[in-house]
């Protein structure tokens, strides 16, 4: 989650020295002053070094999965035990999100061959490489009841809608220009658009394009809870909230979280974000209201699950789990 796109190039998934260098270059954040607090005040029940990189987090009903470099693979985590139980080795880095669904992760891939890894959840084996490139890295990935769906081009305008029974593009749907992180809710394909600051609604029975909605300065990543879907924009730091019946935004909160990479979930009653130099940050599901914000190192990608927050440290290559409860605390 902690890609920088340089227009009209599609970046080779990669920690390159350059990459790395301008990452850490980026501003700290300025966030919500009033609500935060040291992050080394949270109390971690386990920490597991993943890699050289650690990034895209996926919580399913009995593991944990994480992304890694160093070497590139997606590694399963049982949350029972707080032991990681399988390493699946990968072509290369994993860049667009993880998704299950239909008995498998499926991880896209970059390098140099850009491909769509299916994983079977059961043996912990790839079980088909596909031939479905990912538009690029900072992406994303979602599963519906029938279908996986992931954006294929570069200028983030075709939606493809992959059958899991055949491994194979059943449906090619055009979507404004930009759009590049898809998310399955409600009957829907909720698709971020960041290059116009929109978020384009797909009926997922017929894949027609319902409405495009003016959301915050370049949406990203996006996640759904409470009624609503809501967004991470990279532009101005701020989360935006849209009613899924309505497809109207109700509330824009300023988190003051701006910049490349980040990520965002929903669990507990609450919308959680992540991001470098302030690694955590949670807002109440029914007040809008940005109730703390942890700052210091780490962060970049997390899930809700298992009661409770997997968080990465992208940089040391490390996966933290956060007990809920522990969030709770003055």
């Amino acid at each position: 989650m902690n890609r920088v796109a340089i227009a009209g190039l599609l970046i080779v998934c990669s920690t390159a020295p350059a990459l790395t260098a301008q990452l850490k270059a980026v501003k700290p954040k300025p966030g919500v002053p009033d609500v935060q607090v040291p992050f080394g005040s949270l109390r971690p029940s386990a920490t597991f070094k993943i890699g050289g990189t650690a990034d895209w987090v996926l919580a399913t009903d009995d593991a944990v999965w994480v992304a890694s470099t160093k070497p590139y693979s997606v590694q399963r985590i049982d949350p029972a035990t707080n032991t990681v139980v399988a390493k699946v080795r990968l072509s290369g880095e994993a860049c667009s999100g993880l998704a299950f669904g239909f008995g498998s992760v499926w991880v896209p891939v970059c390098g140099k061959r850009p491909l769509l890894a299916r994983v079977d959840a059961l043996t912990n084996r790839i079980a088909a490489v596909l031939p479905i490139a990912p538009a690029g890295p900072e992406g994303g990935i979602t599963a519906s009841s029938d279908s996986i769906w992931i954006v294929t081009d570069k200028d983030g305008k075709t939606l493809s809608r992959i059958n899991p029974a055949t491994n194979s593009v059943r449906q090619k749907i055009s979507i404004p220009g930009g759009s590049y992180n898809p998310l399955s809710s409600d009957g829907m394909v909720w698709i971020t658009g960041f290059d116009r600051n929109i978020l384009t609604a797909v009926d997922a029975h017929s894949g027609e394009v319902l409405a495009s909605i003016p959301v915050g300065s370049k949406p990203r990543f996006i996640t759904s809870g409470g009624g609503s879907v809501w967004t991470l924009n990279q532009g101005d730091g701020s989360v935006t909230r849209i009613d899924v019946n309505s497809r109207k935004v109700t509330a824009t909160i300023a988190v003051g979280i701006p910049g490349p990479g980040g990520d965002l979930c929903y669990g507990a009653d609450s919308v959680w974000a992540t991001t470098f130099d302030l690694p955590l940050t949670v807002i109440d599901g029914q007040t809008n209201k940005v109730l703390r914000q942890w700052a210091g190192q780490g962060g970049d990608s997390l899930r809700f699950g298992h009661d409770s927050i997997w968080l990465t440290d992208y940089h040391r290559g490390l996966l933290w789990r956060i007990p809920f409860k522990a969030t709770l605390q003055p």
